[in-house]
């Protein structure tokens, strides 16, 4: 009854925390787009897609400032102090994550990406889908239920993740002739998986919220 009680006057919170998780589907479908560019070889879209991927971690990164602020400053928190800096801390890592993506791509100058990365960053997109779903839900734990859904699903696209990224490089070391080439591809493959490790690193804190809260 408590939790209900103090929700409307934190509202706040769960304003900040869809904001940013707004910005994570943003930077993930950007990045689908930008390896969709690359697989056709149109760089001036590439280009494009990694200054939006840049402009999302930006905005995401004030929301993640604002809300420890708003930690700092409030008497009444929606829940635990600790465990909204570790989701707010953990969205971030995913959008820091998928910046991390473009700018290796940038750096390493890939030109052409395979299949393999483009179903690995479809993962993600999926990973950061339920990411926001879980988050939209957050403000009452009469969700719970399908915010654990949303957890689950993030727990079984990671596995798949994991799976397609293992074939992606075995496919790489049988085939791939270029050695500059293989190093640059098994370095973005690892990247992209990562991201859906940092997604499933915030459906972990988000489970333990809805457990501690519900």
């Amino acid at each position: 009854v408590m939790f209900g009680r103090l929700m409307p006057r934190e509202g706040k919170y769960f304003d900040l925390f869809n904001a940013h998780a707004e910005q994570i589907v943003l930077g993930g479908k950007a990045l689908v787009a930008l390896i969709e560019a690359l697989i056709v070889s149109a760089h001036e879209l590439a280009e494009k897609c990694a200054a939006d991927i840049d402009a999302f971690e930006t905005q995401a990164d004030k929301i993640t400032h604002e809300t420890v602020a708003a930690l700092h400053s409030s008497f009444i928190t929606p829940f635990d102090r600790d465990e909204i800096h570790q989701l707010i801390g953990g969205m971030d890592d995913i959008l820091d994550l998928t910046q991390d993506v473009a700018e290796s791509m940038n750096l390493y100058d890939i030109r052409q990406v395979t299949p393999e990365a483009k179903q690995i960053a479809d993962l993600a997109l999926l990973c950061c889908e339920h990411v926001q779903g879980a988050v939209q839900l957050l403000h009452s734990m009469d969700n719970a239920p399908t915010i654990l859904e949303h957890c689950q699903a993030i727990d079984r696209l990671e596995s798949d993740a994991d799976r397609v990224m293992r074939e992606a490089m075995s496919k790489l070391f049988r085939e791939e002739q270029d050695v500059r080439q293989l190093i640059k591809l098994k370095a973005i493959y690892e990247l992209l998986e990562t991201v859906t490790d940092r997604c499933e690193d915030v459906a972990n804190t988000i489970e333990g919220i809805v457990l501690e809260n519900s």
